[in-house]
């Protein structure tokens, strides 16, 4: 009896643990390769990264933006406030909504 349950289990089990080992070593896989070294390709875009951002940074926006960039930053955005109706368009605009008043309706 007890051999027949587990022969009808053993199906079961065995796909279970199959899946589980699966995920396993699909994750460690991942985590194996984040522990190497990059591929030259990936660090030296990585670097690339990371130089922009130290550029942007003391930059205090776009690197190596010209006088032109900003002049054409600013007609932009005066073409913008003017059609739109001014306003900070560098920042998110604040969305105020008000509550509507309901009236009660009474059945006849």
């Amino acid at each position: 009896m007890i051999m027949q349950r587990l022969s009808q289990l053993y199906p079961l089990l065995r796909s279970a643990v199959s899946l589980q080992l699966r995920r396993n070593l699909g994750l460690t896989a991942v985590a194996f390769n984040k522990a190497k070294e990059l591929d030259p390709v990936q660090k030296l875009f990585v670097e690339k990264l990371r130089e922009y951002t130290t550029k942007s940074k003391s930059a205090g926006g776009v690197v190596d933006a010209g006088p032109e960039y900003q002049r054409n930053l600013n007609d932009e955005l005066t073409k913008l406030q003017r059609l739109y109706g001014g306003g900070d368009l560098t920042k998110f605009p604040d969305f105020k909504f008000v509550e509507p008043k309901l009236e009660e309706v009474t059945p006849k």
